[in-house]
């Protein structure tokens, strides 16, 4: 059995695979991806064809994360929507073939895009990347949960007011100092609080890096990371996207503050906002500053959780966990900055 995260028992997977995945014949070659994945993925290299595995880390987790089965489920109801995912084809739970449960899916031969300045692209291909990003986030909140088998796969009731009670209790049980902006935060967040009882899929960590393009082409061949997915609020997901852009333009945020994006032939976040409205039929969105400031709000919550992990001494990478920790005060006021600026987007 596998004991570690960086190796992969090969023979083991190999006559798993023998035995319950139709057509597929070793012998494998496993080539671990270096991307910074809670869950480790492998390359899977067989003399007909290239296939993925992601697996749980070995030893003992927390309950509810590195939730494999429901990747694997996830995307197993979404092939063959207007949501493109890789095929998938057999989900171990026994933790006895290479000591944690794993997922193998078909390789998606694309391109990876790791920022959405996209340094060095065309202005027209930016255009044309930035709307099939947006194509594939309306085709997800569309998705008939019912009709795909999925309507069991998150809990009922309000979405934001099961998230913000949650990372509530997260950010103060692992607040280092007091952040005034965070505080003030917390306190007017769930007085704007929408009353929302559209259930629909959201991805939870919907951004560029965790989309496969078409190598020389704008169009997204499968969104990938699902491990964050749940049944939601869709404008989460989307107010996600938006924070991002309003970061720094550097590597740690993927954000485009600052930059001219008309030049770049990148949209405003109004503009991106519109045309998602367009693609769903909304007629703009009330208050869009709410779903903004949620996403701020959220992200600070998880920053505050990595730097109390460093400064314990239990970050996996504590120089980048103190660095990062320190833009808790930024974010927060970010989100209050987007609590503040009333009004209706994308009409």
């Amino acid at each position: 059995m596998g004991t570690d995260t960086q190796t992969l028992d090969t023979a083991a997977v190999a006559a798993y695979l023998e035995k319950t995945m139709p057509g597929f014949e070793g012998p494998i070659e496993a080539q671990k991806f270096d991307v910074g994945q809670s869950n480790p993925t492998f390359m899977l290299k067989t003399p007909k064809k290239n296939y993925v595995l992601r697996r749980k880390p070995p030893g003992v987790l927390l309950k509810s994360a590195h939730a494999v089965d429901r990747e694997f489920r996830v995307q197993k109801a979404l092939f063959e929507t207007d949501v493109p995912v890789a095929k998938m084809h057999v989900l171990c739970e026994d933790d006895d073939i290479i000591g944690s449960a794993f997922y193998v899916m078909d390789h998606v031969d694309g391109r990876n895009i790791g920022q959405p300045k996209m340094d060095g692209a065309s202005p027209e291909e930016r255009t044309a990347v930035i709307d099939d990003m947006n194509r594939v986030l309306a085709a997800m909140h569309e998705v008939d949960i019912e009709a795909v088998g999925l309507a069991d796969y998150g809990p009922p009731g309000n979405y934001y007011e099961r998230q913000i009670g949650r990372w509530t209790k997260q950010y103060r049980a692992s607040e280092t100092d007091t952040v005034a902006p965070m505080d003030e935060l917390l306190a007017e967040l769930p007085k704007r609080m929408p009353d929302v009882s559209e259930r629909r899929l959201v991805h939870g960590d919907y951004r560029i890096d965790n989309m496969m393009f078409e190598k020389n082409g704008p169009k997204c061949l499968a969104v990938l990371d699902w491990e964050l997915s749940t049944i939601g609020h869709p404008l989460a997901d989307l107010g996600s996207v938006i924070m991002q852009w309003q970061m720094p333009a550097n590597g740690e945020s993927r954000g485009l503050e600052g930059v001219d994006r008309k030049a770049l032939g990148l949209p405003t976040d109004e503009e991106f906002v519109a045309k998602y409205c367009e693609r769903r039929g909304l007629d703009g969105i009330d208050d869009f500053g709410f779903y903004l400031a949620f996403c701020f709000f959220r992200m600070a919550g998880i920053i505050q959780g990595v730097y109390k992990r460093a400064l314990d001494g239990n970050a996996s990478n504590p120089e980048r966990a103190m660095r990062v920790g320190k833009s808790v005060p930024i974010f927060a006021q970010k989100g209050l900055d987007a609590l503040n600026a009333q009004g209706t987007w994308g009409s």
